[in-house]
C-alpha cells in the first residue's frame, strides 16, 4: 500500500497509522520490531507498506469509513518522502480556515475528504452528460480557444500574436458562432463541455473561466430542445445523485413575465413551493424552465438598446409578418417583441440557458443595426457569420448549461469555487500561481508591446492644478 500518514497514534508497543489515498483510509498496524521506524512518522509523510490485510477485531470495527472492516499488518516499511508541517490541517472540512490560504495551498486543500468527493462528483456529471449525449447521437466537436474579439456582452481576454504586432487574439465568451457554423457545416447534433472566458469585474461567485454543457441542433423546435436537458437532468440526478428529489417532473414552463410579477425574480426558488427553500431542504431539487423573454433591452449608460440574450436569438414574429414589413416594425420598436429565449433554473440559480437562432442574414443584420452598430462595423464583426449564413443555413437553436454551479448545487456548497479544482479570487487573482503577474522585456519586444505605466500621483495633481509637469530625465 502506497500513501500519505494521516495520523499516528501510540499505543505502547504497537503503534497505529490511518494511511490516506484517494480510495479513503486504511488503519496500519506496525508490531513492536517495526515501532522504532514507525515512531518516525508524521502527518503527510509518503510512504510505501507491505504486509497483510486481516479482519479488525471486533471492538475495532468502523463501519462509518470504506475500509473499516480491515487493517494491515505491517511487515516492511518505506519512507518514499518526507513533509513539512502542512500550514493547515486537511482532515476537516476547511469550511473554517481563511479561503484565500486555501487558495494558496490548494494542492493541500484536495487533500481533504470534502473537496476530494467533490471533483469526482464533478467527474461524474462530465462523464454521464458524455455517454448520454453521445447515445442520442450527438458529436462532440472541439472549437478553437484563439479566436476573434466580436462584442457578446463581456469584455474579452485578449491575446497578443507575436506574428503579427498589434493585432490580437481574443479567448471565447462562449463557442456561440462556431457552433452555429458547425449547424451550418451540416453536423446537425453538435455538444461540447466547453472552457469559457469573461473578463468582468469583480462579481462574487463569478469566476474568470469556467466550464459549460454547450449544445447545438438543426431543425429543432424549441421544446426539441428543452426535452433533451429535461431527460438529460432527470437520468442524470437519478444516476449521480441518488438522495436527490426533483420536485416537479416534467419541469414547469413558466414565462418571463409571470416569474416577474411571481417572485420579481428570472431565477426563481421553487422549491416547497408553500415556503420557499427553507422548508425545501437540502436535497430537493426544484428545476424549471423560463421563457418569452423581451428580445431587448434599453442600456442607459450607452443610449442604445441591447440583445437580452445575444444578437444571434431568434426575435418572435407574431404576427407571421412578411420580411420587410417585420424588420420594419423591430426597428421601430424594438422593445415591443419577445426572443425565442429560454432560461434553466434550479434552486434559485440560473443553470443554464438558450435560445432558437435567427437564421435569416437579412434580419440578423438589422438586429446588429438596432443594437448599435454601424454596417462597416458589423461587416468587420460579424462579416464571417454573415458569409457563412448566404450558403443554405438550416434553422438551428442550442443552450448553454452551467457546468460549475449544477456540481455546486449537487454537492450541497455555498460557492463554485468549491466545486474548481483552482479557482481564483473573486477579482480573478491566482493565489497558488500568483498571476497575473508582469512578463520579461525580452517577451514584450517580441510582441511588439510596451507597458505604460500609471501617472505618479504627484504628477497628476500638479496637472490639475495647472502647474507645468517636471521634465523627465533623459535616459
Amino acid at each position: 500500500m502506497k500513501g500519505w500518514v494521516h495520523s499516528r497514534r501510540d499505543h505502547g508497543k504497537l503503534i497505529f497509522i490511518d494511511l490516506r489515498d484517494r480510495s479513503g483510509i486504511l488503519q496500519i498496524v506496525f508490531p513492536p520490531e517495526l515501532s522504532a521506524s514507525a515512531g518516525e512518522l508524521r502527518s503527510e509523510w509518503v510512504i510505501s507498506i507491505e504486509g497483510t490485510i486481516n479482519k479488525r477485531p471486533e471492538g475495532m470495527i468502523n463501519k462509518n469509513i470504506p475500509f473499516g472492516t480491515i487493517e494491515l499488518k505491517a511487515e516492511k516499511l518505506e519512507i518514499l518522502n518526507k513533509a513539512e508541517t502542512p500550514p493547515f490541517a486537511v482532515d476537516t472540512d476547511g469550511y473554517e480556515l481563511n479561503e484565500e490560504r486555501r487558495m494558496k495551498y490548494r494542492y493541500l486543500d484536495i487533500r481533504r475528504e470534502r473537496m476530494k468527493n467533490n471533483l469526482i462528483l464533478r467527474h461524474k456529471v462530465v462523464q454521464f452528460i458524455r455517454n448520454f449525449l453521445s447515445e442520442k447521437e450527438f458529436i462532440e466537436i472541439e472549437t478553437p480557444i484563439l479566436t476573434k474579439s466580436t462584442p457578446e456582452g463581456a469584455r474579452d481576454y485578449v491575446v497578443p500574436s507575436r506574428i503579427s504586432h498589434g493585432n490580437f487574439y481574443a479567448l471565447p465568451q462562449s463557442p456561440q458562432q462556431y457552433k452555429q457554423l458547425l449547424m451550418v457545416a451540416g453536423m446537425e447534433k453538435y455538444f461540447q463541455i466547453a472552457r469559457c472566458f469573461r473578463d468582468e469585474d469583480s462579481r462574487g461567485d463569478r469566476q474568470p473561466e469556467f466550464t459549460q454543457l454547450d449544445l447545438e441542433m438543426s431543425f429543432p423546435t424549441q421544446e426539441d430542445i428543452l426535452g433533451i436537458i429535461e431527460e438529460l437532468y432527470i437520468a442524470m440526478v437519478k444516476k449521480v445523485s441518488p438522495e436527490k428529489h426533483i420536485s416537479q417532473i416534467p419541469f414547469p414552463r413558466l414565462t418571463y413575465k409571470e416569474v416577474m410579477e411571481k417572485y420579481h425574480s428570472d431565477k426563481p426558488d421553487l422549491r416547497s413551493a408553500r415556503g420557499g427553500s427553507a422548508l425545501g431542504g437540502k436535497d430537493e431539487l426544484a428545476f424549471a424552465f423560463i421563457n418569452d423573454f423581451p428580445a431587448f433591452e434599453w442600456k442607459e449608460s450607452e443610449k442604445r438598446w441591447d440583445a437580452v440574450h445575444h444578437p444571434f436569438t431568434k426575435t418572435q414574429n407574431i404576427e407571421n409578418l412578411e420580411e420587410k414589413e417585420f424588420i420594419k416594425k423591430l426597428k421601430k420598436n424594438p422593445d415591443k417583441f419577445l426572443a425565442h429565449q429560454y432560461d434553466v433554473v434550479c434552486n434559485g440559480y440560473e443553470i443554464g440557458g438558450g435560445s432558437i437562432r435567427e437564421h435569416n442574414p437579412q434580419i440578423l443584420e438589422a438586429v446588429f443595426e438596432i443594437m448599435g452598430n454601424k454596417k462597416e462595423d458589423i461587416k468587420e464583426k460579424f462579416g464571417h457569420i454573415l458569409e457563412a449564413f448566404k450558403y443554405g443555413v438550416p434553422p438551428h437553436g442550442g443552450i448553454a448549461m452551467g457546468i460549475d454551479r449544477f456540481a455546486m448545487i449537487l454537492a450541497n456548497e455555498p460557492s463554485i469555487r468549491e466545486v474548481i479544482a483552482f479557482p481564483k479570487t473573486g477579482d480573478g487573482r491566482d493565489l497558488m500561481m500568483n498571476a497575473p503577474s508582469a512578463i520579461d522585456n525580452q517577451q514584450l519586444k517580441e510582441l511588439g508591446l510596451e507597458i505604460r505605466k500609471n501617472q505618479p500621483k504627484a504628477r497628476f495633481a500638479a496637472r490639475r492644478a495647472g502647474r507645468p509637469r517636471a521634465e523627465k530625465k533623459k535616459k
